[in-house]
Formats: C-alpha cells, sequence, structure tokens
C-alpha cells in the first residue's frame, strides 16, 4: 500500500476557540521574532498556564507565512511512546502503510513550508525529541512550534517560557480601570460574565478580585476554574474557600482532558511525569517561601540518598518540568515555586511525615546565615548583606514562624531575631519586628539571655515608632533582667536605650551621661558596633547641648573608625550628626556636605529611618540657604519616608523642635499655596527620585512642564515606559521587558506621574489611550 502525499486541508487543522482569547502580546510578539530565525521553539511553562492555547494563537497569527499553512497535532492522550509516529501519521490524514509511520510522515513534510505544532510533549519527552530531530534534520522548509512542561533538548530549538498572566498586588487599592490593565482581572470578568452575565467589576469588589487573582497565581486554568464557581457563590465566597483550591477549583468543561478538568488533576499529572528524586525535592523545597538558591536547596533539601553533585541535576530536570521558575538578577540564579505548586508540595511533604524535620533544616539553614551576618556586619560587606537579606525576607520570615509555632523553639527565635537588630532597622520594619518578638517572648518567659535582648530589643523599636509607653515598660523590664543575670553587654544594651529613650523626651543632660556610661561599658566589653552607635549619638548629643567642638570630635572619630574598617551603616549617621549640628550651630557648607554623603549611602543600602533624617535635615540646611520651594519639596519627600515606617519627627523631641521651626519659616516665604504645592510633589517622588532630587542629581521637580500648544513632553523612553504602563504591567515586568534594574523602572514611572501631573497608574493609561485615539494618534 502506498502512502498519501496529500491531505484534506481539515486534517491537522488549528482547534477552534471556544472562548475568548485574552492578553499574551508580548509572548505572540516574541514568538513571532524567534520563529523567525528558530526551526524550532518550544513553549515551557507549569501547567494550566496556558501553553496550547498560545501555541494555537501564534500559529494562526503566522499561518499566512508558510505556504502550506500550519497542521496540528495533539499527543496529551497518548501513552504508548512506540505510536507517537503512528499519531503523528493519522492526525496528518496518511494512509498507514508496511513502512514505517515516520518514514511516511517525514515523506509528506519534506516538500512542504509548513509549521507544525506539537502539543503537549512533556509525558513523552524522549521519544517526541527524537521524532522532532528526524523531522528537522529530514525537512529543511518545516518550522516547528512544540508545548511542553520541559523542554525537548534538541540541537538547535530554542525555548520561550511561558509566564502565568500579570496580577494586581493585592495590598494596592486600584480602581476598576486600573485592575483592568491586568490579563489576569480581564480573564476573570470575561469567564465570570460568561457564567454570570450580570457580573460587573466595580469599587466595591476591586480588592476581593485582585486578591483572588493574586492568590490563583495568574494562571489561567486556575481562573476559569474558579470563574466557574460564579454559578453558585459569591466572589467573596470563592476568594474565602481557596484555602482549599484543589477541592475547589473543580468543574472544567466535560470536553476537556480529564488532566485539565481539576487544578489538582492538572498538578498530579506534572508530579507523576517526576521521578522519584524530583518528587521528593518539590516537596520539600515546598517549605521555602519567595525565592532561594542552590546552596539552600542542598541544605534543606538533600539527604544521604541524593549525593551533593547530583542535586544540581534534579534542580535543572524541576526547572526544565517547570516545577521550579527560574530568576537571575545581577548574575545571581535563583529559584521560586508557583504558590500552587508549593501547597501541592507541602501536602505532599506532610503526608510523607517529613514536614517538621523539613521545616527545622529550613530554619537551622537561616540561623546559620543570621550567624554569619552578625559576624560579617560590621565591616566591608554591609551592603552585599542587606542585599542577600532582602532576597531572604520572606524565607526569614518562614523560619521565624517556625519558632512561634514549633514547642521549644522560641529561644532559638529570639536569637535570630535579634541577630538582625541593624537589619530590621535598616529596612523600616519596626511593625514587624515587634510583633515576632512578642510573640516568641510569650512562648519563652524563661529569664534567658535572649529574652533579655528581646525585651531590649522590642522596647527600641517601640519608643522609635512613639510607643514610649511600652517602650519605657519593655526597657525597665529588659534593665532587670540584664541586671539579674549579671551581663555587662547586656547592661551597656540597656544604658544606651535608656539614653535614647531620654534624649528623645528632650533631656540631653541626662541622655548625655547615659550615653557616656553605655560608651565605657562597650570598650569593656570590646563591642566595635555598639562602641560607634554611642559615640555616634553621644557626640550628636554633645552637639544639641551646646558642646559643638566636643561632640563633632567624637563624630570625626566615629567617621575615622568606619571608614578603616569599611562600614557604611553607622558611619551615614555620623555624617548625619555632623549635618545635625552644623546646620544648627556652625557652617552650612558642611552641613550639606554629610548631608549629601550620609544620603547615599542610605540610598545604597535602603535606610528608610537615615533616609527620613537626613532629608529632613537636608530641607532644614535649604530653608536656611534660602532655598523656600527646595526645603517644602524636600519635607513633603521626607514625609513619604516617615509615614513608609510608621514614625515620625514628632516622635523625638531635639529633632522636632528644629523640624517644625523650619517648616514655619519655609511656609511663611512661600505662602501657604505654594509651600503646599511643593510639599505634594515632594511626597509623590519615589525613593530613588527623592534621593536623586536630596543630593541634586536630578532636575528641579516641577508640576506639569509643557511643550507649546499644552501638550506634554515625555522622553523617547518615557514615553515607551507609559506604554507599558498602560498595558498593566508592573515596574518588575517592565524592568524585565527593557532590560534595567526595577529601581529605575519604578523611578521613570515616578517621573511620568510627576510630568503628567497624575497620581496613578490608570490615569497614565487612560491618556495613553486618548493619544492612540486621538486624530494623527499612534494606533500601534
Amino acid at each position: 500500500m502506498k502512502a498519501a502525499t496529500s491531505a484534506p486541508d481539515d486534517v491537522g487543522a488549528l482547534p477552534p476557540d471556544v472562548t475568548s482569547f485574552v492578553g499574551r502580546r508580548r509572548e505572540i510578539a516574541e514568538a513571532k521574532r524567534l520563529l523567525s530565525g528558530s526551526r524550532l521553539l518550544t513553549l515551557t511553562g507549569p501547567g494550566g498556564v496556558g501553553k496550547t492555547r498560545l501555541a494555537i494563537r501564534i500559529a494562526d497569527t503566522v499561518r499566512r507565512a508558510f505556504h502550506d499553512g500550519v497542521r496540528f497535532i495533539e499527543f496529551a492522550e497518548l501513552r504508548d511512546p512506540a505510536l507517537l509516529a503512528e499519531t503523528a501519521e493519522e492526525n496528518l490524514g496518511l494512509r498507514q502503510s508496511p513502512r514505517p509511520a515516520l518514514d511516511t510522515v517525514v515523506d509528506y513534510l519534506r516538500p512542504r513550508e509548513l509549521l507544525l505544532v506539537l502539543d503537549n510533549c512533556e509525558h513523552l519527552i524522549e521519544d517526541c525529541a527524537l521524532f522532532v530531530a528526524a523531522l528537522i534534520r529530514s525537512c529543511p522548509r518545516l518550522r516547528i512550534l512544540v508545548t511542553s512542561r520541559q523542554s525537548l533538548g534538541v540541537y538547535g530549538e530554542t525555548v520561550l517560557v511561558v509566564p502565568p498572566l500579570p496580577v494586581p498586588d493585592p495590598e494596592q487599592v486600584l480602581s476598576p480601570d486600573a485592575l483592568m490593565q491586568y490579563d489576569s482581572v480581564r480573564m476573570f470578568v470575561d469567564r465570570a460574565s460568561a457564567v454570570l452575565p450580570k457580573f460587573d467589576l466595580h469599587s466595591q469588589n476591586c480588592a476581593t478580585l485582585a486578591r483572588l487573582c493574586h492568590r490563583l497565581d495568574g494562571i489561567p486554568l486556575a481562573i476559569e476554574l474558579a470563574a466557574v464557581w460564579l454559578r453558585a457563590l459569591s466572589l467573596d465566597q470563592i476568594d474565602q474557600r481557596l484555602s482549599r483550591r484543589y477541592r475547589l477549583l473543580t468543574g472544567g468543561p466535560r470536553c476537556a482532558p480529564s488532566r485539565q478538568r481539576t487544578l489538582r488533576a492538572l498538578i498530579d499529572w506534572s508530579h507523576d511525569l517526576c521521578s522519584e528524586p524530583e518528587q521528593r525535592f518539590w516537596s520539600r523545597l515546598s517549605v521555602f517561601s519567595g525565592s532561594f538558591d542552590l546552596a539552600a536547596v542542598e541544605h534543606v533539601g538533600g539527604d544521604d540518598e541524593v549525593v551533593p553533585e547530583e542535586i544540581s541535576d534534579v534542580v535543572r530536570s524541576l526547572v526544565d518540568k517547570s516545577i521550579l521558575l527560574r530568576e537571575e538578577h545581577d548574575g545571581n540564579v535563583r529559584y521560586r515555586m508557583l504558590e500552587t505548586m508549593r501547597e501541592y508540595g507541602q501536602e505532599r511533604l506532610v503526608a510523607s511525615g517529613e514536614y517538621t524535620a523539613v521545616r527545622r533544616r529550613h530554619r537551622d539553614w537561616c540561623a546559620a546565615m543570621v550567624e554569619r551576618f552578625e559576624v560579617e556586619w560590621f565591616g566591608p560587606d554591609q551592603e552585599a548583606w542587606i542585599g542577600r537579606l532582602r532576597r531572604e525576607h520572606s524565607n526569614l520570615r518562614v523560619a521565624l514562624d517556625f519558632c512561634v509555632t514549633q514547642p521549644g523553639e522560641a529561644v532559638e527565635g529570639l536569637r535570630m531575631a535579634t541577630r538582625l537588630d541593624d537589619y530590621w532597622g535598616i529596612r523600616g520594619f519596626h511593625t514587624e519586628v515587634r510583633h515576632w518578638l512578642a510573640q516568641m517572648l510569650m512562648a519563652a518567659p524563661e529569664p534567658t539571655r535572649e529574652r533579655a535582648s528581646a525585651l531590649r530589643m522590642s522596647g527600641w523599636f517601640a519608643l522609635l515608632q512613639g510607643d514610649i509607653d511600652a517602650g519605657v515598660a519593655l526597657l525597665a523590664e529588659a534593665t532587670g533582667l540584664a541586671e539579674r543575670l549579671g551581663d555587662p553587654a547586656e547592661i551597656a544594651y540597656v544604658t544606651l536605650i535608656q539614653g535614647m529613650a531620654t534624649l528623645f523626651s528632650g533631656d540631653t543632660e541626662t541622655a548625655a551621661l547615659l550615653f557616656d556610661g553605655a560608651l565605657s561599658l562597650f570598650q569593656t566589653v570590646h563591642d566595635p558596633r555598639c562602641e560607634t552607635w554611642a559615640a555616634f549619638i553621644f557626640g550628636l548629643t554633645l552637639g544639641l547641648k551646646g558642646e559643638r567642638e566636643r561632640g563633632l570630635a567624637l563624630l570625626d572619630a566615629c567617621l575615622d573608625w568606619t571608614a578603616r574598617r569599611g562600614e557604611v551603616f553607622w558611619r551615614s549617621y555620623a555624617l548625619w550628626g555632623v549635618c545635625h549640628i552644623e546646620v544648627l550651630h556652625g557652617s552650612l557648607e558642611r552641613a550639606e556636605e554629610t548631608g549629601k554623603q550620609a544620603l547615599g549611602i542610605n540610598g545604597r543600602i535602603g535606610s528608610k529611618l537615615g533616609m527620613a533624617f537626613v532629608i529632613d535635615t537636608l530641607a532644614w540646611v535649604a530653608e536656611r540657604q534660602g532655598d523656600h520651594t527646595r526645603a517644602a519639596t524636600l519635607f513633603g519627600a521626607a514625609a513619604s519616608v516617615w509615614h513608609e515606617i510608621g514614625a515620625s519627627p514628632d516622635n523625638y523631641a531635639t529633632f522636632a523642635a528644629p523640624h517644625h521651626e523650619h517648616i514655619a519659616h519655609a511656609r511663611a516665604a512661600l505662602g501657604d499655596d505654594r509651600y503646599e504645592a511643593a510639599f505634594r510633589r515632594g511626597r509623590l517622588l519615589s525613593g530613588e527620585r527623592a534621593t536623586d532630587y536630596a543630593l541634586g542629581t536630578s532636575p528641579p521637580v516641577r508640576a506639569k512642564p509643557r511643550e507649546e500648544g499644552g501638550e506634554t513632553r515625555l522622553t523617547k523612553r518615557e514615553e515607551e515606559i507609559a506604554g507599558l504602563v498602560a498595558e498593566g504591567m508592573a515596574n518588575k515586568e517592565i524592568a524585565a521587558r527593557l532590560v534595567i534594574a526595577p529601581r529605575t523602572a519604578e523611578a521613570h514611572v515616578q517621573h511620568i506621574l510627576a510630568k503628567l501631573g497624575f497620581t496613578s497608574r490608570a490615569q497614565v493609561a487612560a491618556w495613553v489611550a486618548a493619544r492612540k485615539s486621538a486624530p494623527g494618534g499612534d494606533s500601534t
């Protein structure tokens, strides 16, 4: 029997869309670009992310570029790899013959210029790889588009990872128009309207829908399944029941493959495709939160059954199968799981009986990192350490939660939390650290040094937030316990914090005596970090109470110590101390110089409290120099940072008095309207933009610079970013698209808002839409 050399036009045709296609403009454009230069493109991504729908849409978009069109072959229901070529032969409408099916398929495709779509190859990965390699080798005019949860590993293959749909930040209050800029929300509303024609997105359900789409990870299948439940439940009820997401997210179309009818079945399918070591690591790595690196995987996921050299292979395979998602920032590769994958893995981990043991390993890994931080912090690697702890912050939370919830672990939690003292302060996490310490102090009432440290530190952060009564009470308990234990280091600490409390109340004389005593004690116990802290605040206090030369001498000594050690955190405070004294009692030139040096350091390490103090003090400098508009703008920028960390200048009496005095002078010079306008412009600045403005490295902030004819002028880059904002992209997505730092993307967005006089991204989207629809506007 001779094989057919042609097939009816409808054989192998693309499946029709039964629901509307939402979003994916970026992915479609990128796939078209890649297909133009590669003969094999594989779309990879986790189950339910929409690889098949995307492949169909891509193929439909490019079909006219192929003389012989597009053919589609579905492998999802095929279980016997020996029948792969026969399945292709059947899907292409070719008659079977005694010849090998692969030869028949090759003969049919060899003369044709077409795009072949091979859907769902992951469970037949090796056989699909061999099949595709044979087609690529024998059919020179053929291009192949594959969907698979892992790449084929074929020579010449190009891989495009299909991400989940963009989701809104559930903590950000957005209008209905702003929410509809997110593809995940648009899809939910579209599917919800099909199920419940009266469904409407309005301001009352915005927060619920934003939270829902975020919890669904932007996975299209999960969104589809959740929307179906609107037949029986309200939006709020669906959101409340998502903690049981595997049981809730059922009810897919009966015509869908069995693995796609429930989210649980979909993930079971992925799990079954993993080897036993891969399944074990999947469950163990579910204890992580956020992202994690290979060293963490080795510590937490490893055991005697997998040698260290094999772990990287397991991780690579989990990435290839879209169980782990790979991220790279500044040359560092990290991994993360979608929440649905993490919850599934954690359920498996509990069932295995390993849950508590693996969580303890995770906690121990975090504790070892924190111990290293304590040892290495007061030195030249502070910026690197802050970056690392910022990346691991969500994992630190998981570790501290283990210490709170697991009996007998609270003391270790107190030890971890107190060792991170400067980190909490730099990031402005005052409320969070008080939360952790309060819980663990309740769980560990024993009179230990860890308890004394925690009481003292909790009191300190209470004082920073202006919670004076709580701070004083905690400090009194810490003092009594430190004296009872006879711990000289803790006695020095509580003496220092007592001095801070006294200084905040405005009593500089008593505060100076306490700081002098604390400095002597720290010199005795050889604690260079706290010796520097005590010398800085002692020097500042001396300057505030009129002993300018003596205070500046101590601060200059701090600058010398920190320069020799390469330390920058306490150096920034010493520089600010000089700025503070000089603006009140000395040289405005030196005040501005040291203030800007301090702010430059604060910007690099992200010290929120330091930024608030320094920007505020630089506003004093500007006011004294007669630049009242700049002063008002800086006061606005500082107010934004104060609010962000839950603090206020009014919490610190010695700072509050000159703060309000300089505001009054600037307001009197400008008048209320001009002062408030400049203040509002400053308050709208992002942290990076505010820092640039305070340092004088960016132009003056203006409300609405305009071209002739009244049209706002954006740079070419800002026009591009405004378009991406209108597409609903978050700053991180814009950064990834344009290959720029997230902070740079944030700064550009803030520049656009300031130039246009807007306060929300939704206004930018509306502005872009209006320009496109205007006569002669950009219609791309």
